[in-house]
């Protein structure tokens, strides 16, 4: 890992109103890393991740970038030109539910290759192959590229939608929920595929998840939410081992209790 950090979270807070969405949140993220955010619902994780990806502006603090040419960037004093095109290229953004991250209308292999021509290829034939390869990658036989996603599964989904995502190589990913409403056993499987592909490519992530087993497969530190402030961080088997506060203590008491 880079002794410098890839994305930098600095007092960052989200009000609507008087109610708090997330309070003077901060930390660093560095390449190749791998962050968890928990907490129960309603504790501010999801506000804290589209603020961070720009999805959402936050109220107060600041979120800095490290580009390619090793500037750093306030990612709020871009434009919202360059945000998009960092959203296309350099990062990627996984959806709980795939229709929100997918065009459901144009093939599997249309998802795929939209995102490459996003960053200039114009070769029908290279966008076609590389979409072929992406699918296989993500164990989607290559007799599907012309299918539509919503002759998918939910799990099929799920993984073109990553496909999708990671087709640019990008640097970093966030993911909201990504195995949430898939039963247990499709939830392993795409477990697998993601801790394998984020380890093989080298991208830092941002995870968003009420599971503290997705938790503990993909992340090497996590940071545990509750009424939108951080009550908790450190190395994830040091959190969910020997957990210090009490409501991260009785999250991991009632999933040993499950």
């Amino acid at each position: 890992m880079s002794d410098q950090p890839l994305l930098s979270v600095n007092d960052v807070s989200k009000f609507y109103g008087s109610r708090v969405g997330c309070r003077d949140v901060s930390f660093d993220l560095y390449p190749g890393e791998v962050l968890a955010v928990v907490g129960e619902s309603g504790s501010g994780k999801t506000t804290l991740l589209n603020c961070i990806s720009t999805r959402l502006e936050p109220t107060n603090g600041s979120v800095t970038y490290r580009m390619r040419d090793e500037t750093t960037r306030d990612l709020y004093q871009m434009s919202e030109a360059e945000r998009r095109f960092l959203m296309r290229t350099d990062w990627g953004f996984v959806h709980q539910n795939p229709a929100d991250g997918l065009r459901m209308a144009v093939s599997a292999g249309a998802n795929v290759g939209e995102r490459l021509m996003a960053v200039g290829d114009r070769h029908y034939g290279n966008i076609r192959e590389t979409a072929i390869d992406w699918l296989g990658r993500v164990e989607i036989n290559e007799d599907r590229v012309d299918d539509q996603p919503r002759a998918f599964s939910g799990g099929m989904r799920q993984r073109l939608q990553i496909a999708r995502n990671l087709v640019t190589g990008p640097r970093l990913i966030f993911m909201d929920e990504p195995t949430g409403g898939l039963d247990v056993s499709v939830q392993a499987r795409l477990l697998d595929l993601i801790r394998g592909l984020v380890s093989d490519l080298g991208l830092a992530a941002i995870v968003v998840t009420h599971d503290l087993a997705v938790a503990r497969l993909l992340s090497h530190r996590m940071i545990v939410m509750k009424d939108g402030h951080v009550i908790e961080s450190g190395l994830t088997d040091r959190v969910l081992d020997d957990p210090h506060q009490p409501y991260t203590q009785l999250l991991v008491s009632s999933i040993l209790q499950v």
